[in-house]
């Protein structure tokens, strides 16, 4: 099961809206979406977990590039929504170079709970690695350090951001 949420920082707080990402095929509308979640140019995270598999942190800052962490490359990279996250960049590769034919992939949902062993041709696990991919320090300014991010389990990753945050509240009215 997915959950993804936009918590959008404001001048009274953080404001917390759950969020349907069917209609977002790239990072590039991921941002778009954070960005109308905050007109205000202030921060906005895109929180997105698989339910103890993995989980995301997309922030955003006004017009700046995504700032981007993973807890888990290759966990994602079997998820429908990891797709939009793990870009070549993100991954160490050339752009449009072959990496895992994420098309190829069976994301139907039925991955959770099957084991690295079940990928029958291996794609995933030989170019994307099992371990944490982008900006460790994407929330240090916020009360979370690489450390204490790296540490987080995907079962209760979201809800300890969102309390660091001061915004476990909000976001427990969205989950």
């Amino acid at each position: 099961m997915y959950f993804a949420a936009l918590l959008a920082r404001t001048e009274d707080g953080w404001e917390a809206s759950d969020t349907e990402l069917d209609d977002v095929e790239t990072l590039s509308d991921l941002a778009d979406l954070a960005r109308e979640a905050n007109p205000d140019d202030d921060t906005v995270l895109v929180l997105i977990e698989q339910e103890d598999a993995w989980f995301g942190v997309v922030r955003v800052d006004g017009e700046e590039d995504p700032r981007i962490y993973v807890s888990d490359a290759a966990a994602a990279a079997r998820s429908a929504y990891g797709e939009l996250l793990l870009t070549d960049e993100l991954l160490g590769r050339e752009p449009g170079s072959d990496g895992p034919d994420l098309d190829a992939l069976d994301l139907d949902g039925t991955e959770d709970g099957e084991s690295d062993d079940d990928d029958e041709d291996g794609s995933s696990a030989d170019s994307v690695p099992h371990s944490p991919v982008g900006d460790s320090e994407i929330l240090d300014d916020l009360g979370i350090g690489e450390k204490e991010l790296r540490a987080l389990d995907a079962d209760d990753a979201l809800g300890t951001i969102a309390e660091a945050l001061g915004a476990s509240e909000v976001l427990e009215t969205v989950r």
